[in-house]
């Protein structure tokens, strides 16, 4: 062989390897994504994050943290469900939507706009398989006509388990007609390759959705039996058979299907499995009732920690455990309406403490567990203490994949990679979380202002009147209200707020535009109230009812 052929096979050789390092790099910069989203359940829940007032056992959420990071100051967009997965999927505040107060009625309208780049959109730009496995809760454009809608909603479930609403058969035509028919808007035209879950496990459709079609047509009311003890909250069509405890099991197996099929394949995968539990209904499994010694609502969050533990399992066993990053989280506080008094009289606190829960402004409605697996990057067993958001995913991912966000992209996140490396620096400086009544909190640096009385959530007592101020480094529980002691702290953090708002954005870049009017709080005047007793739905609010308290 001459030495140039010799001299050649060197350098294609040399290229080849150079090449493979290329190849190696690229797909370092393309890890696999699981998004675990928790449904309502509270800071304290965690037993890592409440070690000395948390009785429930969660070994696999807590090993999950033992092996990346931990932080202690993560924060949905709202104290309810809707608004925070928004944010979640956009990186946008919510409030800048129509979504104002409350949350996507039942058989709403899709909240995030076909235009409007997500997480999933992100990530499938990149080459990435996605998929949404779980609750969806962000509308759909059902394929209802206005003269169907009295035989889809509105029916409301007797008191009497005897007196189970019965479907005609003009019921079941419009049924026919209706869940035969492709749904519109949902996560398939979000970013998403496929979707398989139920919209909202509490309310009707009952039954699961994959990608846009219902599997099976709904032919009865679902069963009375499944309105008792903090299950179903909204009557409405079901399938035969539906069995609100199977819901959470069929996510687990759906989720591991996922990641063992696709960790055989050369795309990344990106995964969001927003589960419906430790939500109601509190629908528990035989292995787990009674297993936590405290109350139903504990054993569910238990099962709840072992069907994380089964997706954590398939990602060893797929061999993607090296190159996935995990994240875990919730998207509000525990709900206060089914039991707290019950479990903090046994010692279990679900806001650990913090003050609120589920619909506050205060830190128990929107503090939230938030927890990061990434081997070779999060250090093992690490604890971050900076402000970050649920917004910051969109910019995290962004600079992960190494993607230039457009203007009117991912208005208001900032990414936590510094964070992740291992950097003890704050990655935003301030940051809005709301009330179920749309009540801003806005914290800058350690301070928060909340821009009006009371938590604005679904118990009521014990308002402050007028604005409140806390300085969380100092008081964490938010017991002591500066705001008269602090006017000019207030002001400058009113004329934050304002800036935020007309701004379009809270990161740098081009103004833009909100898609309504923002509502201002705070509002005059403070209408008087009747307090409730704890573990009730507040009364009387021009925001939401008794009958919709518990699905929010």
């Amino acid at each position: 062989m001459s030495a140039r052929r010799i001299s050649l096979g060197i350098l294609v050789a040399g290229a080849a390897c150079l090449a493979g390092r290329w190849l190696d790099a690229a797909e370092a910069t393309r890890p696999n994504i699981v998004v675990v989203l928790a449904d309502d359940l509270g800071y304290g829940d965690l037993h890592c994050y409440n070690p000395q007032r948390g009785k429930i056992p969660t070994p696999n959420l807590d090993r999950l943290a033992s092996q990346g990071m931990r932080f202690t100051d993560a924060h949905s967009s709202s104290g309810v469900c809707s608004p925070s997965r928004y944010t979640l999927l956009t990186g946008r505040y919510h409030w800048r939507t129509r979504l104002q107060t409350g949350i996507v009625d039942v058989f709403g309208e899709p909240l995030i706009a076909p235009d409007r780049l997500t997480i999933a959109s992100l990530a499938r730009q990149r080459g990435y398989r996605t998929a949404a496995i779980g609750k969806w809760h962000l509308g759909w454009d059902w394929p209802i006509e206005p003269s169907q809608r009295p035989f889809i909603q509105g029916v409301s479930q007797p008191g009497k388990v005897e007196d189970a609403p019965l479907a005609t058969a003009e019921h079941r035509a419009v049924w026919r007609e209706v869940f035969s028919k492709p749904i519109g808007g949902g996560p398939t035209t979000r970013g998403f390759d496929h979707y398989f879950g139920t919209d909202v496990p509490n309310w009707p459709p009952y039954c699961f959705i994959e990608d846009d079609r219902t599997v099976g047509i709904p032919t009865q009311f679902l069963p009375s039996e499944n309105f008792q003890h903090h299950l179903a909250t909204l009557q409405g069509p079901a399938i035969e058979g539906w069995k609100l405890n199977e819901i959470l099991p069929a996510l687990a197996d759906r989720a591991v299907a996922f990641i063992m099929e696709s960790a055989k394949s050369t795309e990344p995968f990106f995964l969001y499995l927003p589960l419906t539990s430790p939500h109601t209904p509190l629908a528990v499994n035989e292995p787990w009732r009674g297993k936590s010694g405290l109350n139903t609502y504990a054993d569910f969050v238990m099962e709840t920690d072992a069907a994380v533990g089964r997706v954590l399992e398939a990602i060893d066993k797929s061999g993607a455990a090296e190159r996935t990053l995990v994240v875990f989280t919730s998207d509000n506080g525990y709900a206060p309406y089914i039991g707290v008094a019950d479990l903090e009289g046994k010692g279990h606190y679900p806001s650990g403490p913090l003050r609120g829960y589920k619909g506050d402004a205060w830190e128990g409605g929107h503090r939230v567990p938030f927890v990061v697996r990434w081997p070779g990057v999060v250090q093992s067993g690490s604890v971050c203490h900076q402000l970050v958001h649920h917004a910051d995913l969109m910019a995290t991912l962004a600079e992960i994949l190494n993607v230039k966000l457009p203007d009117n992209a991912a208005e208001d996140s900032f990414s936590l990679l510094p964070l992740l490396r291992g950097e003890d620096r704050a990655v935003r400086e301030h940051a809005v979380s709301c009330a179920v009544n749309g009540m801003p909190a806005l914290r800058s640096g350690p301070w928060k202002l909340i821009l009006g009385p009371g938590g604005g959530g679904f118990l009521r007592g014990h308002e402050t009147q007028g604005v409140q101020l806390y300085n969380l480094a100092e008081d964490l529980g938010e017991t002591n209200n500066l705001a008269a002691k602090e006017p000019g702290r207030v002001a400058a953090m009113q004329a934050l707020m304002e800036e935020l708002i007309g701004n379009g954005r809270s990161t740098p870049g081009a103004k833009q535009k909100n898609d309504v009017e923002v509502r201002r709080f705070p509002r005059e005047p403070v209408r008087p109230h009747t307090p409730a007793k704890t573990g009730g739905v507040a009364k009387g609010s021009e925001l939401f009812s008794a009958k919709a308290g518990e699905a929010k």
